[in-house]
């Protein structure tokens, strides 16, 4: 594993200071109806999540956007900002989402010093972009010449890894229980990434409604410990 990898790593621990530890995208939902309950049911709802929300939404937007990199054609990169944005339907995760991104690009930008990434912010602040943590990390990625597949495996890795971390806080699962589901879920991964990698823009937003439901339902939840 050479330096830039490594580096790229580095953003993948769930304790960076993105701010995904206050958000459950829905899971907390789920606890509530008492759905998720325990490792099993956790793993499946995990499962879900990533399948049909990290693969059709932010995975493939990762693809897109590493693409759009190479090619030099930016106005892609904000258009599909947009669409990341706008079509999350629910509230607090739309606003949480954006809040990660620009605390990812902030931190990530002082890390590695990246062009890109400096462009990203000032069109933020211009208000002419939202901020998406998938954008961010794929930015840094192609930085530091990280392959396309590899970062879109590490986005997925670190997007995992901190629900499993939210869930042993949570549910509570354990430290022990919450390493085996990650230890579990990395041929998902990696079943994940080549699914991804085969995808055609078109499937682009292609979302369980679910899922989306339960992060709607969230607002409304009366005792919780997550801000989505």
């Amino acid at each position: 594993m050479n330096n830039n990898i490594l580096s790229l790593f580095q953003l993948c621990d769930s304790n960076f200071p993105t701010g995904a530890f206050s958000h459950s995208f829905g899971l907390e939902s789920y606890m509530q109806e008492g759905a998720v309950h325990d490792q099993e049911t956790f793993s499946k709802w995990l499962q879900v999540y990533l399948q049909e929300q990290l693969v059709y939404a932010d995975g493939l937007a990762a693809s897109l956007v590493y693409d759009a990199l190479e090619q030099g054609d930016l106005e892609k990169i904000w258009e599909l900002d947009r669409k990341l944005t706008v079509q999350s339907l629910a509230r607090e995760t739309r606003d949480g989402t954006q809040r990660m991104g620009d605390r990812l690009l902030k931190i990530a930008d002082t890390l590695y010093e990246a062009p890109i990434l400096s462009v990203y912010q000032e069109r933020i602040k211009a208000g002419l972009a939202f901020g998406h943590p998938a954008i961010a990390f794929t930015m840094v990625g192609h930085f530091l010449e990280v392959g396309k597949e590899t970062t879109i495996l590490y986005y997925l890795y670190s997007t995992v890894s901190g629900l499993v971390q939210n869930a042993v806080r949570a549910i509570p699962l354990g430290q022990t229980t919450g390493q085996k589901t990650l230890y579990a879920f990395q041929e998902h991964l990696r079943q994940a990434t080549d699914k991804i990698m085969q995808l055609d823009e078109e499937e682009f937003g292609i979302v369980s409604p679910g899922l989306e439901l339960s992060q709607m339902m969230h607002e409304r939840v009366g005792i919780r410990i997550f801000s989505s």
